[in-house]
C-alpha cells in the first residue's frame, strides 16, 4: 500500500509539474508574440498573398497562430479587415513593387472575394504589378485572379470553369428509417430551410429561387472575368456550357491565362520585376507579416481626431446569449451597439452583418438597439457574403444598406421545426412514457409524441405573429407597406444585385464605401474608426478553443466520412429550439 501511495504522488507531482511547464511555454510564446518587432520592408518587395484557410471578418486575436502545439494546429489566418487595408497600404508603400497571389483555395464567400478583388483593382491604379500564379485553379480563386496583370498556372495543372451549382442534402429517408417525424410549422413560400427534413427533393418554389438567386450570381461572375479579361460574355458562359476547357493549353488559348509556367520559371519572372538577379532571393512579405509594418506613405494612422467612427461586426449564427467572433450573441452584439450609441465620442456606426440568420427573438433583440441607434446617430449597415433572414431583420432599420451584387440576403421568414419521436421510441427502443399534467398542454413540446390540431394551431399561431412582426420592421425600415414586404418576403432569397432593384438594398458597394456614407452623413472629413465588441482576450479563448479542437479531433477520427453528417444532425437540432429567421443552407460555389 506504501509502495501504490508513492506511485499516486510521483503521478500527481508529474501532472502539475508539467501544467506548469506547459503554462510557462505558452506565456513565453504570448509574451514573445506581443513583444514582437515593427515588420520592416524591403525596398523592391512583394506582397505574398495565400488565402488557405477561411477568411473571417477579423484578424482572430490568437498569438498562438500558425504554431502546432499538443497535436492541436492553430491555422495562421488574416481577417478581411486586415487584407483591406494592407492592400491599400501597399498601394501607396514606396517599398512594395506588386503584389503575388499564391495558389489559393477561396473557401470564403462570394462577397468577400469580390471585396479582396475590388482592392486589388483600386491597388492597380499604382501603376505597381499583380501576378497570379496556381497549379489548381477553382473558380472562385480564378475570378480573384483574373483580376491580376498576368494569370500563369503549372503546365500540368487543373483548370475549374464549368458554371455554378447548389446541392442541397435532403435527410427524410434517414430520419424515416429513425422513426423520427419533423412536424414543420413555418410561413413563407419560399422558406426552404426546413425541407430537407420532410422531402426528399427540392419543392418548385425552392428550385425557382435558386434557379434565380444562382442566375445572378454566375451572370455577375461571367461579367467581371469578362471586363477583366477582354473576353465577351456569351463566350465565357459557352466556354464552361460545353467543357471548353479541360486542360491548361485550353485556357491559354482560350485567352482565360496568359501563359504555363513552372514555379521556378514564375519566380524569375518576379526577380524581374523587382529588378532582381537570378540567384538573387526575392524580397517579400506575407500578409499576417505585412500587417505589424509601417510606412511613411500611409497617414491614415496619424489621424488624431477625437470624432469616432464605430464598427460592430455582427458575424456567424445568431442565437441568444453571448456568443464570440463567429457567432452572434444578441447579448453580446446589442450590448456593443448601445455602447456606441451612448459614446458621446462615436459619431456614427456602421453594423458590418455577415450572417445566413439564426434565432427570431435573438434578431429582434438586437433589431431594437439598431432603431434606437438610428434616432439618435446615423446607422449604415454593410453586408457581407450573407445577410439574410435574421441578418436581414437587425439590418433593416439602418439609415442605409450596402450589399455587394453577389451579397445572399432577403430570405424574410419565419420556420419551428419540432420532432416526433414516439416511433423511434416506442418501436425502436421499445421505450413508452406515462405521466400526469395539471393542464391540457402543459407538456406542449413534448418530442415523444405527435402534435395534437390545438397544439399545432398554437406554434402557427406564433410563428404568423413572428413573421408579421419581421415584415412591419421592414417595411418601417425601408419605408414601404407591409404588403409589398410580404410580396417579396415569403423567405425568398435574393442577392445584393436583385435585392437593390426590390428595395432591400440601398447600394451596392463594400464596407469602406459604406464607412465613406457614414462619415458624409454625420458629416465628419476627419475621423478614426474603432471596432466592437471587443475581442476576447487569449487566455479567454484558449480553454474553449482547445476543448473543442480536441472534441472535433476525436469525432472525426470516430467517424471519418460520416463527421459531415454528424454536423448536419447538429445543426438540425439548433434549429428545433426556438422559432427560426434562417437561411435555407449554406451557399458553396466551387
Amino acid at each position: 500500500m506504501k509502495q501504490f501511495f508513492k506511485f499516486v504522488f510521483a503521478t500527481m507531482l508529474g501532472l502539475v509539474l508539467t501544467t506548469v511547464i506547459l503554462v510557462f511555454i505558452i506565456v513565453g510564446i504570448i509574451v514573445a508574440a506581443s513583444g514582437e518587432k515593427e515588420v520592416e520592408v524591403e525596398p523592391g518587395s512583394v506582397l505574398h498573398m495565400a488565402f488557405t484557410t477561411p477568411i473571417t471578418e477579423r484578424t482572430p486575436n490568437n498569438p498562438l497562430a500558425g504554431l502546432s502545439f499538443l497535436g492541436l494546429n492553430s491555422d495562421k489566418s488574416t481577417g478581411l479587415n486586415d487584407i483591406l487595408a494592407n492592400i491599400k497600404k501597399a498601394k501607396s508603400d514606396s517599398n512594395i513593387k506588386g503584389i503575388f497571389l499564391d495558389e489559393s483555395y477561396m473557401t470564403s464567400g462570394q462577397a468577400t472575394t469580390e471585396e479582396i478583388r475590388n482592392a486589388l483593382i483600386d491597388f492597380k491604379k499604382s501603376h505597381k504589378f499583380v501576378i497570379a500564379y496556381s497549379e489548381i485553379y477553382t473558380q472562385g480563386f480564378y475570378y480573384l485572379a483574373s483580376v491580376a496583370d498576368k494569370v500563369y498556372m503549372n503546365p500540368k495543372g487543373i483548370f475549374e470553369f464549368t458554371g455554378f451549382s447548389q446541392q442541397v442534402t435532403f435527410l427524410k429517408g434517414a430520419l424515416d428509417k429513425l422513426g423520427i417525424e419533423v412536424q414543420i410549422i413555418k410561413v413563407g413560400t419560399y422558406k426552404s430551410a426546413v425541407e430537407p427534413l420532410f422531402l426528399t427533393k427540392m419543392s418548385e418554389p425552392n428550385r425557382l429561387q435558386v434557379t434565380s438567386y444562382l442566375g445572378s450570381l454566375y451572370d455577375h461572375f461571367l461579367t467581371g472575368i469578362s471586363t477583366s479579361r477582354g473576353i465577351n460574355k456569351d463566350s465565357l458562359f459557352n466556354y464552361a456550357n460545353n467543357g471548353r476547357v479541360q486542360f491548361p493549353e485550353d485556357a491559354v488559348k482560350l485567352k482565360l491565362i496568359d501563359g504555363l509556367k513552372y514555379k521556378d520559371e514564375l519566380l524569375d519572372e518576379l526577380r524581374q520585376r523587382t529588378g532582381k538577379g537570378k540567384k538573387e532571393d526575392i524580397a517579400s512579405v506575407d500578409l499576417d507579416e505585412y500587417t505589424k509594418s509601417k510606412t511613411d506613405d500611409n497617414t491614415d494612422d496619424d489621424n488624431s481626431s477625437k470624432n469616432r467612427i464605430a464598427i460592430v461586426y455582427a458575424s456567424g449564427d445568431i442565437t441568444g446569449g453571448q456568443g464570440d467572433d463567429n457567432s452572434i450573441g444578441s447579448e453580446r452584439i446589442s450590448k456593443a451597439i448601445r455602447k456606441v450609441r451612448l459614446d458621446n465620442k462615436v459619431k456614427a456606426v456602421v453594423l458590418r452583418v455577415n450572417s445566413p440568420g439564426g434565432s427570431s427573438l435573438a434578431s429582434d433583440v438586437i433589431w431594437r438597439e439598431v432603431a434606437l441607434t438610428k434616432k439618435v446617430k446615423p446607422i449604415i449597415v454593410s453586408m457581407g457574403d450573407y445577410a439574410a433572414s435574421g441578418g436581414y431583420y437587425i439590418s433593416c432599420a439602418a439609415d442605409s444598406i450596402f450589399a455587394e451584387p453577389n451579397t445572399i440576403t432577403g430570405s424574410i421568414g419565419i420556420f419551428a421545426v419540432l420532432p416526433n419521436m414516439q416511433k423511434l421510441f416506442n418501436d425502436k427502443l421499445g421505450v413508452t412514457f406515462d405521466g400526469v399534467k395539471t393542464g391540457k398542454y402543459a407538456d406542449l413540446g413534448d418530442v415523444s409524441r405527435p402534435l395534437t390540431p390545438e397544439e399545432r394551431a398554437i406554434l402557427q399561431n406564433n410563428v404568423n405573429h413572428g413573421y408579421d412582426d419581421f415584415t412591419k420592421a421592414v417595411a418601417a425600415g425601408r419605408g414601404k407597406t407591409q404588403a409589398y414586404i410580404n410580396s417579396i418576403g415569403q423567405g425568398r432569397v435574393w442577392t445584393g444585385a436583385q435585392a437593390i432593384k426590390i428595395g432591400l438594398v440601398d447600394r451596392l458597394g463594400n464596407i469602406n464605401d459604406a464607412i465613406a456614407s457614414a462619415a458624409k452623413k454625420a458629416k465628419l472629413k476627419n475621423y478614426n474608426l474603432v471596432s466592437y465588441p471587443e475581442q476576447k482576450s487569449f487566455f479567454k479563448q484558449l480553454d474553449s478553443d482547445v476543448t473543442g479542437q480536441m472534441k472535433t479531433k476525436m469525432l472525426k477520427s470516430e467517424l471519418g466520412d460520416n463527421y459531415r453528417v454528424y454536423e448536419q444532425m447538429k445543426g438540425l437540432t439548433q434549429i428545433m429550439r426556438t422559432p427560426q429567421a434562417r437561411l435555407p443552407y449554406e451557399i458553396v460555389i466551387k
